[in-house]
């Protein structure tokens, strides 16, 4: 009965064209929210103190996740940036969504794992979220790479998207990437012969943006992969936003498992094959 209820919330709300639109004002506090956020990461990423996101988490929530690593499960944590005076940063018409996941591949090896992930021609095969997969351009550890997008909750909306990837190696088994989506085109009838891409910023609002920060981070047991997620999304009307806020963010938590489960199913584990003799 209440997916019932979202289905129709979001349909009603989809139908006023002008709240779907992606305003100025969203698109500038969004690039604030953006600004603080890969602040606090460049900080820790040249940071003495540690290299993973749970590093700097408080510690009953470091051990938490990490507890959570150990029994092979994947944690999942929300996050928010506050503003330089610790306030929250506020995005008019739009919702942020940022979220952190995390994952222990066991007897992998970090350079091996970095190296499955940049073979973008095949994600479609692992990652259920991916139904097409293609490497448009490589320079170095530069990539620009193009995936069609399947996301199915209540609603299934699919997505033709850009990305343009970054890899930097910190040394001693850790290594960090930052992905931008650079273009994020909703389909309307996809998959039929009146398929179309609806423009940019002009669609149902679902999905206006995507960051993905990832760590790497090789331990005695493995690879431990974090990955860090900004997204932007539609404001909510007041007289929905208790029944559809919380499905709206439920949607990035879970895209976040259905990436980061394939990887410790189908990523290759050359240091148990050697621990075997193989």
């Amino acid at each position: 009965m209440k997916a019932t209820l979202i289905a129709m919330a979001l349909v009603a709300s989809a139908h006023s064209v002008d709240a779907a639109k992606l305003k100025p004002e969203t698109l500038s506090a969004w690039n604030r929210y953006v600004a603080a956020t890969e602040a606090r990461i460049d900080s820790e990423l040249a940071s003495a103190d540690g290299f993973l996101v749970s590093d700097f988490l408080p510690p009953p929530t470091r051990e938490a996740l990490r507890a959570k690593l150990r029994s092979g499960e994947v944690f999942t944590e929300k996050l928010e940036t506050a503003g330089a005076d610790g306030r929250r940063l506020d995005v008019p018409k739009g919702l942020v969504h940022h979220w952190l996941g995390g994952v222990l591949i066991p007897n992998a090896d970090v350079d091996d794992l970095v190296a499955w992930l940049k073979e973008y021609d095949n994600h479609h095969r692992y990652f259920d979220e991916v139904t097409t997969s293609r490497l448009v351009s490589q320079s170095d550890d530069e990539f620009e790479i193009f995936l069609r997008l399947r996301r199915k909750k209540v609603v299934t909306v699919h997505y033709n998207t850009e990305h343009r990837v970054r890899y930097r190696d910190h040394g001693d088994g850790a290594i960090s990437s930052v992905s931008y989506a650079t273009r994020i085109a909703e389909l309307e009838a996809a998959g039929s012969a009146s398929e179309r891409e609806r423009l940019p910023g002009k669609d149902r609002g679902f999905l206006w943006r995507l960051h993905s920060y990832w760590r790497f981070s090789q331990t005695p047991e493995g690879v431990v992969v974090e990955l860090e997620t900004v997204s932007l999304s539609r404001g909510i009307p007041a007289a929905v936003r208790w029944l559809v806020s919380s499905y709206l963010d439920s949607v990035p938590r879970e895209s976040l498992e259905a990436t980061l489960g394939p990887i410790r199913r189908f990523a290759p584990r050359p240091l148990a094959a050697e621990a075997t003799g193989r």
